[in-house]
Formats: structure tokens, sequence, C-alpha cells
């Protein structure tokens, strides 16, 4: 059975699924949900996805959701290449390095947070921006130790894992929002290296980019 994603082109959390297929190699067709206007929270949809979020992975075993346990079932599913070190430790580290953007800066500055600070708090754009920028700082300035310490080239050693899956869309995401990256040379080396390796999974480059 083939795999079909569904996402919309700059959900951070659609592009790490995109990168995780790139770098497994596994082909997949794509279906847009436009988070603008809502098309995520169509019933046809919430069938798929009963909180109205992307993506989706619908593939073999089902629709999928949240994009850390579809991760992690492509890792088991399509062991190779691996983007989980082999030892337990290594292991551990990654997953932590995910769970910092997963768990810790993209919940708080995703759309739905957003909008409750513009429309229910009356935040004006420069509080937004503030915002943002303020928890990705507290998220990479941990992120840039770790990988400062355990990488090679990559966020965890000298290949692509599950920890740049997550930390490319959120550089993305804080180049959008133009927070300063400055401080983060090992965070945005890595970020950089796996993005020039999977020009096809970049926001700009889906069908839906616009």
């Amino acid at each position: 059975m083939s795999l079909t994603l569904h996402g919309y082109w700059r959900s951070s959390a659609a592009y790490r699924v995109r990168l995780a297929l790139a770098l497994k190699g596994l082909s997949y067709d794509s279906v847009s949900h436009d988070l603008r206007t809502g098309a995520q929270r169509a019933e046809a949809y919430r069938a798929l996805q009963p909180q109205g979020l992307v993506p989706v992975l619908d593939g073999p075993d089902g629709a999928l959701i949240q994009s850390p346990a579809i991760l992690e079932w492509l890792e088991e599913r399509y062991p190779d290449p691996p983007l989980l070190p082999a030892d337990p430790a290594g292991r551990a580290v990654v997953r932590a390095m995910a769970a910092i953007v997963a768990c810790d800066i993209h919940p708080i500055n995703n759309l739905r947070v957003l909008t409750v600070l513009r429309q229910d708090m009356m935040a004006d754009e420069d509080a937004v921006r503030r915002w943002i920028a303020h928890w990705i700082a507290e998220g990479f300035a941990a992120l840039e130790g770790l990988i400062a310490r355990h990488g090679r080239g990559y966020a965890y050693g000298d290949t692509a894992t599950l920890a740049d899956c997550h930390v490319l869309p959120q550089v993305y995401n804080a180049e959008r929002f133009a927070v300063d990256l400055s401080s983060y040379p090992h965070l945005t080396a890595a970020a950089d290296r796996l993005r020039s390796r999977t020009p096809a999974a970049a926001p700009e480059a889906q069908e839906d980019a616009g």
C-alpha cells in the first residue's frame, strides 16, 4: 500500500515527516489542507485526525497522527537508513533533542496559540513576534549546547537523525519570523546541512506553497 501524507506546506510538523520520508527514500502522495481557511477542521478530515491537525500519514497500518509518533513508526517499519543511533544512550539524546522542539517550542508557537494571542489577548504583531522569539530562544539555547556536545555535522553524530527532522523545520519557522539565530552556530550549521540534502522536502517546494 502506498503512503499518503496529509499536510500543509508551512506546517513544521508536516515538514518533519517530509524530511524523514526523504531521508529514507520513500515515495508518497500529498494531500494539502489549507490551515488558513480551516480545511483541517472539515468533517471528512477529522475522521482521519480527530484533533483536526496536520500531519496525517495514511499507509499500510492506517491513518497515523502526531508527527513524533509518525517518525517513530517510519523508523520501525522502514529501518534503513536508521534515523536513531544504535546505542540506548544515543537514542535517548536524540529523542530529547526532538522533544525540546516538539514538546517545548512548537506547541506554544503553533497557529492555534498565535490565533488566541491575536484574537482573544489582543496582541499586536510585534508582541506576537516577541512571544515567538522568546520561546524559540529558550529551546535553541539548550539545543545549541547539546549539538555542540554531541554533533559532528548533524545534530547528533555525523548522520541525520530524528533530531535533525525536528530542528530544521523549527529553524525554518524562526527564519520566517526573523528570529536572530546568530547565537546558535552549531544548530544552524546542522540545519543547513540537512536542508541542502532535502530540497524537495522544503516548504517552498510543495505544490500548495504560496
